[in-house]
C-alpha cells in the first residue's frame, strides 16, 4: 500500500512538474532518426531521473533505519505523515516547505550549468546524465516523497519508494518530451489541484502505518513493524567446544 502510494503521488504530481521540470523536458536532445529512438531517449532521461530520486531515497531511508532501531519506528511515520498533512493544511509551512531551494541558488546554478553543457550533445549517455541532474534541482513534491521516504525506515524501502514516485512521473514527462505541451494550461490546473489531496491521502495512510491498529496491509499491528533483532541468553551456559 505504501509503494502504491509513491505511484499514486507520482502521477499525480506529474501534473505539477509539467510547469516544474517541463522546460527541461521540452529541450532535452532527443535523437530524431525514429520515433524509436525519441521514445527511448525519453525514457533513459526520466530513469536518470527517478534513479537520482531513489538514491536521496536510500540515503534519507537509512536515516529512518537508525530511528526505527532506537525503538522510534512508530513515531517516525506519525510524525513524517503529519507533516505531510500539515504542509498542506497550514499554508505557510506549505509555502516554506515549496519554497525551500531558495537557500540552494549557487548549488542550482551548478547544476544548471552542467545541464547546459550537455544539452549540446545527443546521446544516449548525455540523456541519462541530464535525468540524475535534472533529479538534484529542488522540488516542494520531491521533499514531500522524501519525508515518506524517511517513514519507510529502511535504505531499500526508501530507495523503492522514491524510484516508484519516479517512475509515476514518467509517462507525463515522457508525452511532453515527445509531443510537446500536449496538455492544456486549463486542464494542468485543475488537476494539479488535485494534489494537496493526494498528499494528504499519503499522509493519513502514514499515520495509521504508525498507530499500528491491526488493520491489514494498512496498519499493522506493532509487532509486524519491529525490527528483528538477535537476543543472546547470557544466563544459558556457552557450550564447551574444547574438550
Amino acid at each position: 500500500m505504501i509503494y502504491l502510494s509513491a505511484l499514486i503521488l507520482g502521477l499525480m504530481g506529474s501534473f505539477h512538474c509539467v510547469g516544474m521540470c517541463g522546460p527541461i523536458a521540452l529541450a532535452i536532445p532527443l535523437k530524431t532518426t525514429s520515433w524509436l529512438a525519441r521514445i527511448s531517449g525519453g525514457v533513459i532521461y526520466n530513469i536518470g531521473r527517478a534513479l537520482t530520486y531513489a538514491f536521496m531515497g536510500a540515503i534519507f531511508g537509512l536515516l529512518g533505519r537508525g530511528l526505527v532501531m532506537s525503538g522510534f519506528q512508530q513515531w517516525v511515520s506519525v510524525i513524517m505523515g503529519a507533516i505531510m498533512i500539515l504542509s498542506v493544511i497550514t499554508p505557510s509551512i506549505y509555502k516554506n516547505r515549496f519554497n525551500a531551494e531558495k537557500g540552494l541558488f549557487s548549488f542550482v546554478g551548478k547544476v544548471k550549468l552542467s545541464l547546459g553543457k550537455l544539452f549540446t550533445q545527443r546521446s544516449y549517455g548525455s540523456l541519462f546524465l541530464i535525468g540524475l541532474l535534472n533529479g538534484l534541482l529542488p522540488c516542494g513534491l520531491v521533499y514531500v516523497a522524501i519525508a515518506a521516504a524517511i517513514a519507510t525506515g529502511s535504505a531499500a524501502g526508501g530507495g523503492l519508494f522514491m524510484f516508484i514516485f519516479g517512475l509515476g512521473t514518467l509517462p507525463m514527462m515522457l508525452a511532453i518530451s515527445l509531443i510537446g505541451n500536449l496538455i492544456t494550461l486549463e486542464l494542468r490546473k485543475k488537476i494539479t489541484r488535485l494534489i494537496p489531496y493526494a498528499i494528504v491521502f499519503i499522509g493519513v495512510l502514514f499515520v495509521l502505518r504508525g498507530l499500528s491498529l491491526g488493520i491489514p496491509f494498512l496498519s499493522p499491528p506493532e509487532k509486524a513493524m519491529t525490527v528483528p533483532t538477535e537476543q543472546v541468553d547470557v544466563t544459558k551456559p556457552k557450550p564447551d567446544c574444547c574438550h
